[in-house]
């Protein structure tokens, strides 16, 4: 007997389930933001955007930030069309901002195995910001394999495939509202790659 295949549907019904609704990080963002304007005050503070998947988490952060902020954007390629992070990652573009003594806070999309945080932070380091502060909007501790803690986290989540609000498989899925788990049968490069 052929077992027949769900094709893709890019939306909510290839989520297994949702683990964020769009309400619980609106309101999660918001707190965010009060967290960072305590400890900043008024500083001017540089924004590092780890594309693309930190864009949607932080366009919504920086518009709740009211202090002064400049913005840039890093591209660290961890995952590609796969669901596991490629070590170590790849940083393909470079900040067109001087960050030297300036206040830095790099937001990321998601702390897992901690290898690409950590590289970003040993590459920005390099640029002898006055500070450097890290914000992620999903922490997977469990898939630690670097001592690393971020200063800011939205969430705490368990070890699985997660999508929406940026995060993407193979390019999809990132203007999902919520975050939820991706069935295990889309968890497959094949899918996008053929057009199935």
């Amino acid at each position: 007997m052929k077992i027949s295949q769900k094709k893709p549907s890019y939306g909510l019904a290839d989520l297994e389930s949702v683990l964020l609704s769009e309400t619980q990080i609106s309101n999660r963002v918001s707190e965010l933001a009060k967290e960072i304007l305590s400890h900043y005050g008024d500083k001017d503070i540089t924004i590092i955007c780890v594309l693309s998947g930190a864009l949607v988490f932080t366009s919504d952060l920086i518009r709740k930030l009211k202090l002064p902020t400049r913005l840039d954007c890093l591209r660290s390629d961890s995952y590609g069309s796969s669901t596991k992070p490629d070590d170590p990652p790849r940083i393909s573009s470079p900040l067109k901002t001087d960050i030297e003594n300036r206040h830095v806070l790099l937001v990321d999309d998601i702390l897992d195995t901690g290898n690409t945080l950590s590289e970003l932070i040993k590459h920005l380091s390099q640029s002898k910001p006055a500070s450097l502060r890290t914000c992620v909007l999903l922490d997977k501790k469990e898939r630690r394999q670097v001592k690393i803690q971020a200063d800011h986290v939205g969430f705490n989540v368990p070890d699985a495939f997660v999508v929406g609000y940026g995060l993407d498989f193979a390019e999809r899925y990132r203007s999902l509202p919520c975050i939820g788990v991706l069935k295990p049968e889309f968890q497959k490069a094949s899918y996008f790659q053929c057009g199935c």
